[in-house]
């Protein structure tokens, strides 16, 4: 996101984009009035595509997901909003924007003096426009680590990481970078960090978090025999995957054109990039895994179209249409490479959100550094990547800016996952992941008996012991790997 326009949105205030009276826009030109109104339609209109994103992981991770944790999977995305919104507004938006130093801000706190209607309507966003836009994008942040704790997580220990996150963890990182502090401060000779949209910003920060929450949970009860052999703990439905990933693609014009942040010419063209990554990814998904399995796995394919998303977002201003088809080509197939990897180490994703957000928010963030061409606002200049002739020196920039956002994340996740696991605790019992999480957190299950017949997943009968919940869920084969796509 630009950092002038975001720094300047502060100056301005005031959601007078629809509210504002006549007398006010007489105060400017009819032009440049009407190109303040446009712009913060625009933005508005693409946080609403963003905000639209929650429905698209909650279908993704509920498909790959078992059924007897179809509602639990659907209270975490739905507390990713509410949560993260108000802790966002709380605290969040204050330390991301609030200016004070370079490290956190120290006002905007509870959206207090924000001017959210304010008198000036000539140029930038309104606080309540960059407040909307900038809220979404935190919640997305926090619910990409849900996937990777799926099927095992407690509630009560989710909403709290889910708190901190929005409040705290993400926050930081958005103000060292969009809001102008520490990251945006630094320079490696002429190179300075580029992320337009948010590759590291929201998708690795969510994607370290991932991680770190994967790891402390430990696996899933039954992926991982004792001499080591992964078992499939198969997704119960791809046609929800497959439709969440149309939404989340469909959102992202939304997440990534609207990180213009103006109603210009380049909305258009960034849409194009994006729409191009993701189709790219799609391609390089599908040939790694057919080569290395023998079939085209849909999910695995979904999980292409999500990873050239997410590579193409840090860079999606500054690359050709040919730089977005190779940097979301390739993200398609590091992702498979990703999703095998940590399956073998025994991390358990359930999701593939590590790999997905992680590690091609990385890739993404690196590309910048080889494959810009174009200003984005942030470069401050042509041609700075290294195939355009521009050195090395971004792709270093690029990598320092990774590192940093790395080791803040996975230290302050570490330290809080590792808290509650000595206090309140992160798993829930055996018994309880067994019996499926719908029916010991939430009260019942995310489906009828009704409508699925038998045991195991969310279709349980009546009278069904819980040893018999628990043989019916565990499953023990031992064909491919889980490989989901979050």
């Amino acid at each position: 996101m630009k950092r002038k326009i975001a720094l300047a949105a502060l100056a301005v205030g005031g959601m007078a984009v629809v509210l504002a009276s006549p007398a006010a826009a007489q105060e400017v030109d009819a032009a440049t009035y009407n190109k303040f109104v446009l712009d913060n339609l625009w933005v508005f209109i693409a946080g609403i595509l963003v905000f639209l994103m929650q429905a698209g992981f909650g279908l993704v991770e509920a498909g790959l997901t078992r059924s007897k944790n179809v509602a639990n999977i659907m209270a975490k995305n739905l507390a990713d909003m509410v949560v993260g919104t108000l802790c966002f507004f709380g605290v969040g938006f204050g330390i991301a924007f609030g200016g004070g130093n370079k490290w956190f801000g120290d006002s905007l706190f509870f959206l207090s003096d924000a001017n959210l209607l304010g008198a000036d309507q000539s140029e930038g966003l309104t606080n309540g426009t960059l407040f909307f836009f900038q809220v979404v994008f935190a919640a997305t942040a926090v619910t990409i680590a849900s996937g990777a704790m799926a099927e095992r997580t407690k509630f009560t220990t989710y909403l709290i990481f889910a708190a901190f996150m929005t409040a705290i963890i993400y926050p930081v990182v958005v103000h060292w970078t969009w809001g102008g502090g520490f990251i945006a401060e630094l320079s490696i000779g002429d190179a300075v960090y580029s992320d337009f949209a948010g590759s590291t910003v929201v998708h690795s920060t969510g994607g370290w978090a991932a991680l770190m929450g994967a790891l402390l949970l430990g696996p899933r009860l039954g992926k991982y025999a004792k001499d080591g052999t992964q078992r499939a703990l198969p997704g119960h439905n791809i046609v929800f995957t497959v439709i969440g990933v149309f939404i989340l693609w469909f959102g992202w014009f939304g997440f990534n054109a609207g990180s213009e942040l103006l109603a210009d010419e380049l909305v258009p063209f960034i849409a194009v990039n994006t729409l191009i990554a993701a189709c790219g990814g799609a391609v390089g998904a599908t040939v790694v895994i057919w080569a290395k399995s023998g079939v085209p796995d849909v999910a695995m394919i979904a999980n292409g179209v999500l990873a050239g998303l997410v590579s193409i977002t840090a860079g999606t201003g500054t690359m050709t249409p040919i730089g977005a088809l190779i940097t979301g080509f390739l993200g398609g197939c590091l992702v498979v490479v990703a999703v095998l990897f940590f399956d073998k180490i025994k991390i358990d994703d359930p999701v593939g959100a590590i790999s997905v957000h992680g590690i091609c928010g990385v890739w993404g963030t690196l590309a910048i550094g080889l494959f810009a061409k174009y200003d984005d606002a942030f470069l401050g200049r042509e041609d700075a990547g290294l195939f355009y002739g521009g050195g090395i020196d971004q792709l270093l920039m690029q990598a320092l800016f990774v590192v940093i956002v790395a080791a803040w994340v996975l230290t302050t996740t570490g330290i809080l996952f590792s808290v509650l696991k000595a206090t309140i605790g992160l798993r829930v019992s055996e018994e309880e992941e067994l019996a499926g999480l719908d029916v010991m957190e939430h009260g019942g299950p995310g489906y009828h008996t009704e409508s699925f017949g038998g045991v195991g997943g969310g279709g349980v009968p009546a009278g069904a012991t819980m040893a018999t919940r628990a043989t019916a869920d565990v499953d023990v084969s031992t064909t491919t790997p889980n490989v989901g796509a979050l």
